[in-house]
């Protein structure tokens, strides 16, 4: 006579992956990405006015979660034409990019490999930690951000990072023959509004 064991419920479960449902957050139109630098002759700003950015998070609620301080995203992905970035000065463009290697490396893109995330008063705060890949150079990048309600179903997400174009190997811009030397340090700022 021979027996058959029946696993029991938890065996089931161990063995049996349980699918997860997963939410694409969509940046909304109001969404801005953007680089502040200095030079010896004045500060400047270099605007993103076209990127990509694809944030999947756990389950259908993930604004909720997110805004409650909860480990809600799995992944982050953002991609920016490098030809794109604009600093509002034809010449400081043309400098720019050739500093950034633009011709050779038509994007710049961010990916996410961990965070840390607590509520607050008006949302959720933490530290954003991922590697940028610029000029053909991947280096890690970390930088504080902050999680409100942008209403209407939104979570807004803004924050900044500050990378050496050195750690790139890459080369400020100098123009007028030397006499304007851009900062190796430049701040890169966003400021997200997303949505499923």
């Amino acid at each position: 006579m021979r027996h058959f064991a029946i696993p029991s419920l938890s065996v089931i479960l161990f063995v049996v992956p349980i699918a997860r449902s997963s939410e694409l957050l969509v940046a909304q139109p109001a969404s801005k990405l953007w680089i502040e630098g200095t030079s010896t002759l004045k500060a400047f700003t270099c605007r993103a006015p076209e990127f990509t950015l694809k944030v999947n998070a756990d389950g259908s609620g993930a604004v909720a979660a997110v805004l409650a301080g909860r480990r809600a995203v799995r992944t982050t992905e953002l991609t920016i034409p490098s030809a794109r970035l604009d600093c509002n000065n034809a010449t400081m463009n043309e400098y720019m990019l050739k500093a950034i290697k633009a011709n050779e490396h038509a994007a710049i893109r961010f990916s996410l490999t961990d965070y840390d995330v607590a509520a607050n008063s008006k949302g959720a705060e933490g530290m954003v930690r991922g590697t940028l890949s610029l000029g053909g150079v991947e280096h890690p990048v970390a930088g504080a951000a902050v999680a409100t309600d942008a209403g209407n179903g939104a979570v807004r997400i803004a924050g900044s990072y500050e990378i050496a174009l050195s750690a790139f190997d890459l080369t400020a811009p100098t123009l007028m023959y030397g006499s304007i030397k851009v900062g190796d340090k430049v701040q890169v700022k966003f400021d997200m509004v997303l949505k499923n």
